[in-house]
């Protein structure tokens, strides 16, 4: 089962990553899919800015990744366009970012190949029009499912 939520501005693509930061539970990898421009790190930053208000949440596109502490988790941002070869989220110590406390949103996931972690669910943004947006969140896990309940809920 997937849900469908249009976004009709950047306020409600906004509003959706706060919506969403809300009902996280950690640890979950979110993979966020969609073409060049459809809204992911927009959709990662109002995550993040909810979660630890104030901060400047800065695009991973050059670093790969960037980490952000919540009170009550680790959000680590991922944007994998730039991978050259899957074996580099080895190098960059991917494995040691998963743990209790993790929530991670992975931009461009099958890039990392079988290095990717196991995604819970699926964020496919898709653009409608120019500002508008629409979002499809596909559970892969039970932990994606719950919080698919969650947010429906």
């Amino acid at each position: 089962m997937s849900m469908r939520i249009d976004l009709p501005d950047p306020a409600a693509t906004a509003a959706f990553g706060a919506r969403l930061a809300s009902v996280l539970q950690p640890p979950m990898v979110i993979g966020l899919i969609g073409d060049l421009g459809a809204g992911k790190t927009a959709l990662a930053r109002a995550l993040i800015q909810a979660l630890v208000p104030g901060t400047r949440v800065k695009s991973p596109t050059y670093a790969l990744i960037e980490s952000y502490d919540s009170p009550t988790m680790q959000i680590h941002h991922l944007d994998l366009y730039r991978l050259r070869h899957p074996a580099e989220l080895a190098e960059l110590g991917l494995a040691d970012l998963l743990g209790p406390r993790a929530v991670i949103l992975i931009e461009w996931p099958d890039k990392g190949g079988q290095e990717t972690p196991a995604r819970d669910v699926d964020v496919r943004i898709s653009r409608v029009g120019d500002d508008a947006r629409s979002v499809e969140l596909v559970p892969r896990s039970r932990a994606g499912h719950a919080l698919d309940e969650r947010l429906s809920g």
